[in-house]
């Protein structure tokens, strides 16, 4: 009775529905590893500016994470201040356990040191810039003497995806 019940229309319809709703609802986030496979170090002299030259070869985004690798030193999340005095008492972050992820959790700048004395001070920083939510554009504006153009234009603004997921739903029943 069950396998009947798991092969009906409206249980196929629904388990259509189910995922093409995972598309247009899903989060997408990105780990990034710190200096790839270098990870967290004091760099070379001659590449004091290496952790912002990766940085800035990423696109970050909100929910994003980073993820610092490293061996007997610390990660440390900053003010502007703190990073350009390479120095913190209280730091908005800190972890010394060699595998630190701190999440991106707004759009702006994050500021990164290293908590090991002398460090920062040799290019052990880096400014990760975390872009805005990206939003659709929102269609013109009729001028408001119109007001049966101003209708249809607020029927026409509903979101594509909602407009989709209706005609996925509608369609599978065509399909089955």
């Amino acid at each position: 009775m069950a396998f009947l019940l798991l092969c009906s229309a409206p249980f196929k319809a629904f388990l259509l529905l189910l995922l093409l709703s995972f598309h247009f609802f899903s989060a997408v986030s990105t780990e990034f590893l710190v200096g790839d496979d270098d990870g967290w170090e004091v760099p070379d002299p001659k590449e004091t500016g290496k952790y912002n030259k990766w940085a800035s070869r990423n696109r970050f985004s909100v929910h994003d994470t980073v993820n610092f690798k490293y061996k007997k030193d610390s990660v440390m999340v900053v003010t502007e201040e703190e990073y350009k005095d390479c120095l913190s008492s209280k730091p908005l972050f800190y972890d010394n356990s060699g595998n630190s992820v701190v999440k991106l959790d707004r759009p702006g700048l994050f500021y990164f040191i290293s908590g090991v004395t002398g460090h920062c001070q040799k290019g052990q920083k880096m400014i990760i810039k975390v872009l805005e939510p990206v939003s659709p554009p929102h269609p013109p504006t009729p001028p408001p003497h119109d007001n049966k153009k101003a209708a249809a234009a607020n029927l026409l603004s509903v979101s594509s995806p909602i407009l989709g997921m209706f005609f996925m739903f509608f369609a599978s029943f065509l399909l089955i």
